[in-house]
């Protein structure tokens, strides 16, 4: 399609998406308030399936779900979003606030509602591609619900995917589509570090593994500080640190473990082999050993360039503000859909007033719902251009 002809279906489309507000900002509510967690989103994915009308759909990643809406005879164009909260008690106060010791914190809940708005509202459309709507389970855990989606086939006959999420990092009123990689490369790292316990009245006895893993924890901040080009960035970060039963007790074991988080692939090995390296050397300078045991979790999400710059076009002649350039540190498993076919993810800033992701008092406002509508519609129809 022409940019005239997308422009005019993105409009029209939105009109049809805004007359379902209502009724989609309710259906947020009755997400929020009953959330689920990973691996237990069987509740969540019916509530909106049947919201959506058009059936069950074909099950995904075990909870999941996937519709799909005829248009044309080309390769499905999909808009995803995700089914499950965090193991967080809200405090936000509201009359729906979640109440099952989980919540949706992390704005799961209004992308599905603007999801939902989009599909119900793309069935009474003439569209010129299939749309496929991706309920997907599993997200905020390291046991990705995309990697199965992508491993079961859950992507055959479809060529794009656009997704959008809630950021507090973005202005209010801003939405960011940024060319390239937008999200960073999460894996994890555990480094065990093994001594020689005894009494703490004897020091000179012992190889003390609470002092060798209070190094290694210091000397990690040399992965981002000196080993890797800072134009480009990594963040690399110790967020548990175990060890000892008693007081008096020099124990011979002690654990540290964390995150790291690369914007590159070469990055990305490069710090798995420094973490290595620094925690063998510094644990044997206490003479003690380090045993390092990476996780891979989800690779750098890069973002089309074409659909990215299109979808901004778009985005601003809806009368959205748009930012070309925001890039988080945060990771999303949407990755595993951009290592297959092209994909967007689109960012729509809710400020820092309105707290963080994965707060107990994050809450965006109801308006986002059509926001992030908008922003799918603008993906999908980015997708058209050649």
């Amino acid at each position: 399609m022409t940019g005239s002809g997308t422009d005019e279906l993105a409009a029209r489309w939105r009109a049809a998406a805004q007359a379902l507000l209502p009724e989609a900002i309710a259906l947020r509510h009755e997400l929020h308030h009953v959330p689920c967690l990973g691996g237990q989103e069987t509740l969540a994915a019916q509530t909106v399936v049947d919201w959506i009308g058009l059936g069950d759909g074909e099950i995904v990643a075990g909870t999941g779900r996937l519709l799909r809406v005829p248009g044309g005879t080309e390769a499905a164009i999909a808009v995803r979003a995700e089914l499950d909260g965090l193991p967080l008690d809200e405090t936000t106060g509201v009359a729906w606030a979640s109440v099952n010791g989980s919540m949706h914190a992390c704005g799961h809940d209004v992308h599905l509602a603007g999801l939902a708005a989009v599909v119900r509202a793309a069935a009474t459309l003439d569209l010129p591609r299939p749309l496929a709507a991706l309920l997907q389970p599993r997200e905020e855990g390291i046991d990705s619900g995309a990697k199965d989606v992508v491993e079961e086939g859950g992507l055959e006959g479809i060529e794009a995917v656009v997704a959008a999420h809630v950021q507090p990092r973005v202005e209010t009123g801003v939405i960011a589509v940024a060319p390239g990689p937008v999200n960073a490369a999460m894996d994890t790292f555990r480094v065990e570090v093994t001594g020689r316990g005894g009494h703490s009245g004897y020091p000179h006895t012992v190889d003390d593994s609470v002092l060798a893993v209070s190094a290694v924890v210091v000397a990690l901040q040399q992965v981002a500080a000196r080993r890797i080009d800072p134009t480009v960035g990594v963040a690399c970060m110790v967020n548990q640190v175990r060890a000892g039963t008693a007081d008096n007790v020099v124990p011979s074991q002690a654990v540290c473990s964390g995150t790291v988080r690369t914007m590159r692939p070469e990055d990305r090995e490069t710090a798995h082999r420094v973490i290595e390296e620094i925690a063998t050397a510094v644990a044997a300078g206490h003479g003690c050993r380090a045993e390092v045991t990476i996780g891979l979790g989800e690779p750098v999400l890069v973002n089309d360039v074409g659909l990215a710059v299109r979808a901004g076009e778009i985005l601003a002649e809806l009368g959205h503000a748009v930012d070309p350039t925001f890039r988080s540190f945060g990771s999303d498993d949407f990755a595993a859909y951009c290592e297959r076919v092209r994909g967007l993810m689109i960012f729509v800033g809710t400020g820092a007033e309105r707290g963080g992701l994965h707060d107990a008092s994050y809450l965006p406002d109801d308006a986002y719902v059509a926001t992030v509508a908008d922003a799918l519609i603008a993906g999908y129809c980015a997708a058209l251009t050649p």
